[in-house]
C-alpha cells in the first residue's frame, strides 16, 4: 500500500528530518538515503522492517547542525607544510599569500563532522518512529477502503454463484432432452432399438461429470474464510493471496464442468471480481 510519513526532531544544536515513502510492491524493497555509518544504517533498516512487510520503501534522513566558531580549527602542521613548500617554489620571487593557503584542502577542519551525525542518532531514531507512525496511519486508511472494496467484490461473487446454482439443474435437463431427441431421430432413421435404461444411464454419467456441487461448497467456504481474514486485526496478505488462488481454481472448474453458455457468463463475472480482489491483495501486508 502507498503512504507517506515525516518525522521532525530537534534540539538546541541540530534539526533532524526523516521522510518515509512507500508505494505498492509485492515484497519489501528498502532504500535508505543518509550519511549514517553502516552500523547505524543497518539499525535504521531494522526499525523500518519491524513496521513494514511489503512495499517499495524509501527513507531519507536530513540533518542540519548549527555551526559555531568552536566547531572549526586550523591544521597548523599542514599550514606550515604548505607554507614551506610554496616558499620553496616561489624562491623569493613573490610572497606567499596566507589567504590562498587557507583555501587549500585540509587546512580548515570541522571538528564536529567526525561524530556529528552519530551524535544525532537518538533524534534520528525518534524521527524515524514518528515518520513510520504517520505512514502506517495513512496506510491503514487505505487498507480500510481496500477491505471494503474486496468484500464488495466477494458479495458480487456470491450473487453470481447463486445464479449458477439455479441454472445448474437446467444443464442436465437440457442434456437429457437433447439425447432423447437425438435417439428418437436415430430410431426413426435406422430402426435402432434402445431401452429407457440406456438413456437414463447416459444422462446419469453426464450429470455426474458436470456436477458442480462440491466446487460450489468449496468456493463458498473460501469466501467465508476470506471475510474472516479481512476482519482480523492483523493483516495477512499471504493467506488472502492463497484464498484468492483457491477461489479462482474452483471458479475455473465450475466453468469447465457446467458446459452452459449462461453459466459461463456468470463465471466470467465471478472471475472478473476475483481478479480485482487479486490485484488488491498483492499490496496487503
Amino acid at each position: 500500500m502507498t503512504g507517506h510519513g515525516e518525522g521532525l526532531q530537534q534540539n538546541d544544536q541540530a534539526q533532524v528530518n526523516v521522510e518515509v515513502r512507500a508505494v505498492n510492491n509485492r515484497f519489501l524493497k528498502l532504500n535508505v538515503f543518509s550519511d549514517l555509518s553502516a552500523k547505524r544504517q543497518a539499525e535504521l533498516e531494522t526499525i523500518v522492517k519491524s513496521q513494514l512487510n511489503r512495499g517499495s520503501v524509501s527513507v531519507r534522513v536530513r540533518c542540519h547542525v548549527e555551526k559555531s566558531a568552536h566547531d572549526y580549527r586550523l591544521n597548523k602542521e599542514l599550514i606550515s607544510s604548505y607554507w614551506l613548500q610554496l616558499s620553496e617554489v616561489a624562491d623569493g620571487s613573490q610572497s606567499v599569500n596566507l589567504e590562498s593557503i587557507l583555501q587549500l584542502p585540509g587546512v580548515v577542519e570541522d571538528s564536529s563532522s567526525s561524530d556529528g551525525v552519530e551524535a544525532l542518532w537518538p533524534l534520528i531514531k525518534q524521527a524515524t518512529a514518528d515518520a513510520l507512525k504517520q505512514l502506517n496511519a495513512m496506510r491503514h486508511q487505505e487498507g480500510d477502503a481496500m477491505s471494503q472494496d474486496m468484500l464488495s467484490n466477494c458479495q458480487k461473487i456470491v450473487s453470481e454463484l447463486v445464479s449458477v446454482e439455479q441454472l445448474a439443474p437446467r444443464v442436465v435437463e437440457a442434456y437429457g432432452k437433447k439425447m432423447t431427441d437425438r435417439i428418437n431421430g436415430m430410431l426413426e432413421k435406422f430402426n435402432v432399438s434402445i431401452t429407457a435404461a440406456d438413456i437414463v444411464r447416459e444422462v446419469g454419467v453426464f450429470a455426474e461429470r458436470c456436477d458442480i456441487s462440491e466446487e460450489v461448497v468449496r468456493l463458498r467456504n473460501h469466501l467465508q474464510q476470506f471475510d474472516s481474514v479481512v476482519d482480523e486485526p492483523q493483516s495477512n496478505g499471504k493467506k488472502l493471496d492463497f484464498l484468492v488462488q483457491e477461489m479462482l481454481r474452483e471458479t475455473n472448474t465450475i466453468g469447465s464442468k457446467a458446459n452452459d453458455s449462461d453459466i459461463a457468463r456468470h463465471v466470467v463475472e465471478m472471475k472478473t471480481a476475483i481478479e480485482r480482489i487479486r490485484e488488491m491483495v498483492q499490496n496487503v501486508e
